[in-house]
């Protein structure tokens, strides 16, 4: 079981939604990426209904224009302590491959991500 104990060297992220609503969450720099989905999965905030999800392990988090792998942590992300980060939140059923030239992904969530560059 994660013991979360918020003020103690808590990691702050601010995640983003495509549609643009945030949410403020703190963790632990030992919870991984597949962690945080599930704690945003069973905290779900009030103002989130239209985007909920039916299952906690579409959530994908964005971090720096990368999506992260259910295993990383935070601690490895060496983020600021004591600072907000931001991360984009997006369901999606799958990564995609560091090495693949999915041509008709790429076509695909051009549309989707053209919020997030803003």
């Amino acid at each position: 079981p994660l013991s979360h104990r918020p003020f103690d060297y808590g990691v702050h992220l601010r995640l983003i939604l495509v549609s643009g609503k945030t949410q403020d969450f703190t963790f632990s720099p030992n919870d991984s990426a597949t962690d945080i989905a599930k704690h945003v999965f069973d905290n779900w905030p009030a103002g989130w209904e239209e985007e909920q999800v039916s299952s906690p392990s579409i959530l994908r988090l964005i971090f720096q224009g990368r999506f992260l792998h259910g295993n990383v942590t935070l601690g490895a992300l060496k983020l600021p302590p004591g600072r907000t980060t931001v991360m984009h939140l997006v369901a999606r059923e799958t990564l995609p491959e560091p090495n693949s030239h999915g041509q008709r992904n790429r076509e695909k969530t051009t549309e989707s991500n053209c919020c997030l560059l803003l």
